[in-house]
């Protein structure tokens, strides 16, 4: 995606809006921010890079009040001036806004109702005035160049104006720096130049920037300076004009990166076959609509969409956790519509959900539990009794502490409840599990959502090593990036229907852009 650099205006050489001074913050057997100095310019773009439990999120959720520092001697200026910051509206009124990386709208109510949500102008005290909150939410938008329809409802609107929703609520609260975490992470590429135009006009016009990453190339397009971190501690800040994509994957997992090298392969035999599928999601609203595609051996598939558009529902569908409308599934020649999910495991697939949370894993059991999950009926895990089968734990633990390692998995022990670790790290445990398996076909969906650079090397480096080895791959997933990289062909879907099927080697970023936007006619 070609995205045009920054104009930047003239920031002070000394004057710091944010300073964060010996900032230490500790969960069980981990330490998130260890004694960590962060100043940030008025008036600038800052990154905040580095790899999944860097502690970039939790750095700012003390800035935003969410949590507080462990240890006394931390301290937070704003504008010279310490401050103590406790709660969010501590934040707020020294204002500070931060737009998460989960959207906390409320669906279906609309544009402006989510904005003034907390802060609604009355009559009387009394009664909302629907008038006077249009207006003010007219007002905001027009005067921050983010015009927007203030009675649409939420959830009719594509993300990137969602997205844009959530700024304009904290700009509505007065924010003038302003915090975004991953704020790329489900948008297309013509949204997220549209978002760097929003933010580059928001610094023009004297905000404060600070954006939380993982990716190299927003940081390298966007901001003015750089922060990385790694381990809970401050590697170095740099000007992105005097460093390169190169140097700051190497600040970040202490590094060089590999080259990924994709050898050509035979297409072999047919693996999956899907056949007019329709299946429809959870409101019963038709999800899928007639998609026809096939897996062989030896080829990975991208299927490129926005979140939202079908995917999961396909994935679901094949992997039996939904039920199947019309249309045919056949794994290995076999139709499998009408089989349990546990079936269509042992018959050859492994499945990387999109929600890690929901369908992934079980949050309260801990490590080693959910690392056999799915698998825990297979004999290799028990040892035999005088009169039954018992689980072989010396067997179990050995093998989650080898992927622990393999994975980078970030836990004080294999025994710490998944539900602790970050969000990145439950991820590296529901991905070290399924590829681990000897399936015949993958089921990945946003396997790399969430993780740093090493960690993605490591699982693209799997799964072209199970390309080699045969197997088939269907890779959804909303990174173009992660989709060009490992594809060897690549399907768009828009509004649960397969609108073009793209070679990676003649295609290019924006115009899967554009095809996942639904623009068909290029």
């Amino acid at each position: 995606m070609a995205i045009s650099k920054p104009v930047t205006p003239e920031i002070s050489d000394d004057k710091y809006i944010v300073q964060m001074f010996d900032i230490v913050k500790k969960f069980p057997g981990i330490v998130a921010n260890d004694h960590i100095n962060l100043e940030i310019k008025e008036g600038e773009i800052h990154a905040l890079l580095g790899e999944n439990g860097a502690g970039k999120t939790t750095l700012m959720n003390i800035l935003y009040g969410l949590y507080g520092p462990d240890e006394e001697g931390g301290r937070i200026l704003i504008n010279g001036e310490e401050v103590s910051i406790n709660e969010p509206i501590d934040a707020m009124n020294n204002g500070i806004g931060m737009v998460h990386q989960h959207f906390m709208l409320v669906p279906i109510m609309s544009v402006a109702e989510n904005i003034i949500l907390g802060s609604e102008p009355s009559i009387s005290g009394i009664r909302l005035d629907n008038n006077e909150m249009r207006k003010k939410v007219l007002e905001i938008s027009i005067e921050n160049n983010l015009e927007i329809d203030p009675d649409a409802i939420i959830e009719t609107i594509p993300v990137g104006i969602q997205q844009r929703v959530e700024i304009l609520k904290i700009l509505y609260r007065g924010a003038n720096i302003l915090i975004l975490d991953e704020p790329t992470a489900v948008l297309t590429p013509q949204e997220v130049a549209a978002l760097f135009k929003t933010l580059r006009g928001l610094q023009q016009q004297g905000k404060t920037i600070i954006i939380i990453t993982h990716k190299l190339k927003e940081p390298m397009a966007l901001a003015d300076r750089i922060t990385v971190l790694r381990k809970g501690k401050v590697i170095g800040t740099v000007n992105r004009e005097e460093t390169s994509p190169e140097e700051l994957a190497e600040m970040m997992i202490g590094r060089k990166l590999l080259k990924m090298r994709k050898e050509e392969i035979p297409v072999e035999e047919n693996l999956l076959r899907i056949h007019n599928l329709c299946v429809e999601d959870d409101r019963g609203q038709i999800a899928v609509n007639g998609v026809t595609l096939d897996i062989n051996a030896g080829e990975i598939v991208g299927l490129a969409g926005v979140v939202g558009n079908g995917q999961g529902e396909l994935a679901e569908a094949i992997t039996g956790l939904r039920p199947i409308i019309s249309g045919t599934v056949e794994l290995l020649g076999r139709r499998i519509n009408d089989l349990n999910t546990r079936r269509i495991y042992d018959y050859g697939i492994a499945y990387i959900p999109e929600d890690r949370q929901k369908t992934g894993s079980v949050r309260d059991f801990v490590i080693s539990e959910n690392l056999i999950l799915g698998l825990h009926h297979k004999k290799r895990w028990y040892r035999k009794g005088l009169f039954s089968f018992f689980m072989n734990f010396s067997k179990i633990n050995s093998v989650t502490k080898k992927l622990v390692n393999q994975f980078d998995i970030r836990t004080p022990s294999i025994f710490t409840k998944l539900g602790s670790l970050s969000g990145g790290n439950q991820q590296k445990v529901i991905v070290a599990r399924e590829l681990s398996k000897d399936p015949s076909v993958v089921i990945a969906a946003q396997p790399t959502r969430g993780l740093d650079v090493g960690v993605i090397e490591y699982v693209h480096t799997r799964l072209l090593e199970l390309r080699k080895e045969g197997k088939g791959i269907l890779l959804i997933s909303s990174d173009l990036d992660e989709i060009l990289t490992l594809s060897d062909r690549i399907a768009v879907i828009y509004e649960g229907e397969i609108v073009a099927f793209e070679n990676p080697q003649t295609t290019n970023e924006k115009r899967l852009g554009l095809l996942m936007a639904g623009h068909t006619d290029i």
